[in-house]
């Protein structure tokens, strides 16, 4: 029985409880669902340079092993828009699209980003999805936008396409655009501008479902196809083949950089779609048990000849809004999805390319959060630099690079907050004993020969001289000779041996001129344990430790 148990922990765990009364709301947003993965899970296939019919195998694959894997009842998991292109700019260099050897390292590909997700589960890294700022993120996605929309215009104008880099191609879209196939480009329209308006008018409406279905009917009644409009032509019907071998160590290496970056990407995108919509509002989920639910998807994904897959904000929020309680929504949609394929698969054939390439900006516009944008610049410009400054690194490079130095921006970025600090002078708000930082027009207390400060991060290696040559300037430029230093510690969070040392031989050389030092409230039971074991206390002496600004003010030295 406790074995049972045990495994009835980790398996469908988004099921347990399940409650006959919930139902008909998975039944209606499982067809919901169904509805609009079916185009869009054709077409991001297409955008990581694989058959079509892949991304419902790996809507198929993700769905199956997130509900069995997965925690959240809500996140539906497939082929996803964000990561398609880092997929195919990772493999592009390494095999053609289409060729045989270009799916299989597409299933490794998967198969090392489904480890390096479960790795993730087992050492509890759930922090990694916090690597990236919202800045970056936003950029990051303006930039993934850009690409899909550059490398979707020669289909969707009825042109033909060239190899080369995002601005080379973008370059000989606009010298060739005068030569746009007028059906095409109107299928590619009418598409884009129905997915836009269903989006606009009601989300759960399939506006890209019924465009397709249009634009299909459209070829096969007026015999468009005769007239320059591209097919995709008659598509494989069946069960995936299960043929996914041993990669050898050189397909390893060269694709594990690639794998790295879509496995940050994945567990990013997949914490913030648990956060959003949260199984339990009030509980306290485990983000990491979300991405061995992605992870074994992307993993089952590489032997149903597939890639990798991730979670969709866009369909777990169709899933919410369509009244699903479980997923079973989403096991139910795979069973529609593969119901319509079998009935409909004459209709496939007469899909038209520039139908999906309409699917596919239409979603390259909801990544450009241009309202996200506007709201970071009018709160910070800096941060918008950041935006932009992200956006342009996956643009004007080749993806994957981009993406890999948009991560380092964001980890500058957050390095830099710490480097630089603010260091805050506090005054005494009149007739209390409260120390804060005052606005310049307002009343304050002075105590003669004293200075207040209080440094805004931890005291590591990254900042430690900054932080001692802004002390010294603070005590230089005070009016009035210092005598009596005090560093208000709420806001350090820890110390290092580098700036431990850097406290240590401050506190010496300002008692040696005459000024005595204090630290008050020192909060933080990291930072007060690493004083203790550096020495930093020692030096200090206890009886200059103090819980509040006031009572070191008490204790001064006479």
């Amino acid at each position: 029985m406790p074995a049972v148990t045990r495994r009835q922990d980790w398996l469908f765990a988004s099921l347990r409880e399940y409650s006959p009364a919930w139902l008909s709301g998975d039944l209606i947003a499982a067809m919901t669902l169904a509805a609009i993965a079916i185009p869009e899970q054709l077409a991001t296939a297409r955008l990581a340079g694989m058959p079509p019919m892949s991304g419902l195998f790996a809507f198929a694959a993700g769905t199956f092993a997130f509900a069995a894997f997965g925690g959240n009842r809500f996140v539906s998991v497939g082929a996803d828009s964000t990561i398609a292109p880092i997929i195919a700019g990772a493999l592009v260099a390494l095999a053609v699209p289409g060729a045989v050897q270009y799916a299989s390292m597409a299933a490794t590909l998967a198969l090392l980003v489904g480890i390096v997700l479960l790795l993730a589960r087992i050492l509890r890294a759930g922090w990694i999805a916090d690597l990236l700022s919202i800045p970056v993120i936003t950029g990051f996605l303006a930039g993934i936008s850009i690409h899909i929309i550059v490398g979707q215009l020669p289909s969707f104008m009825g042109i033909d396409a060239i190899h080369g880099n995002l601005m080379e191609r973008f370059a000989d879209v606009v010298g060739r655009a005068r030569h746009f196939r007028g059906y095409t480009l109107a299928i590619g329209i009418g598409v884009l501008v129905l997915s836009q308006a269903a989006e606009r008018w009601n989300p759960r409406i399939p506006g890209a479902l019924i465009g397709l279905v249009l634009a299909a009917l459209a070829v096969r009644l007026f015999a468009l196809d005769k007239h320059g409009v591209a097919v995709l032509g008659a598509l494989p019907i069946g069960p995936p083949a299960l043929t996914l071998g041993l990669p050898n160590w050189d397909d390893i290496t060269q694709l594990l950089p690639g794998a790295l970056i879509v496995a940050l990407v994945c567990m990013i995108q997949t914490a913030v779609v648990m956060r959003t919509y949260p199984s339990d509002p009030d509980g306290n989920e485990d983000v990491t048990r979300d991405f061995a639910g992605v992870g074994a998807g992307c993993i089952l994904a590489a032997f149903f000849g597939a890639f990798a897959v991730n979670a969709s904000p866009p369909r777990t929020a169709i899933v919410k809004a369509a009244g699903g309680r479980s997923q079973l929504s989403g096991l139910f949609a795979v069973a529609i999805v593969a119901a319509v394929v079998l009935v409909a698969s004459g209709t496939f054939k007469y899909v038209p390319e520039a139908a999906l390439s309409g699917v596919l900006i239409f979603i390259a516009i909801r990544l450009f959060r241009g309202a996200l944008m506007r709201q970071i610049y009018r709160k910070s410009e800096w941060e918008f630099l950041i935006v932009a400054a992200s956006a342009a690194l996956v643009v004007f490079l080749p993806i994957e690079t981009g993406v890999t130095l948009s991560i380092v921006l964001s980890l500058l970025h957050s390095v830099y907050v710490i480097a630089r600090p603010d260091i805050t002078e506090l005054e005494r708000v009149p007739g209390t004993t409260i120390w804060w930082a005052l606005p310049k027009d307002h009343a304050r207390e002075y105590e003669p020969g004293v200075l207040v400060v209080a440094p805004s991060a931890p005291i590591y290696f990254v900042n430690a001289s900054y932080l001692r040559e802004k002390l010294m300037e603070r005590i230089a430029t005070k009016e009035e000779a210092c005598r009596y230093l005090i560093i208000e510690a709420h806001g350090v969070i820890d110390i290092d041996f580098t700036g431990s040392e850097m406290l240590q031989k401050l506190i010496t050389e300002l008692r040696g001129r005459g000024v005595d030092v204090a630290i008050a409230r020192m909060s933080s039971e990291r930072a007060l344990a690493a004083a203790q074991r550096s020495g930093l206390i020692d030096t200090l002496g206890e009886d200059h430790l103090f819980r509040s600004v006031e009572e070191a003010i008490r204790n001064r030295p006479t």
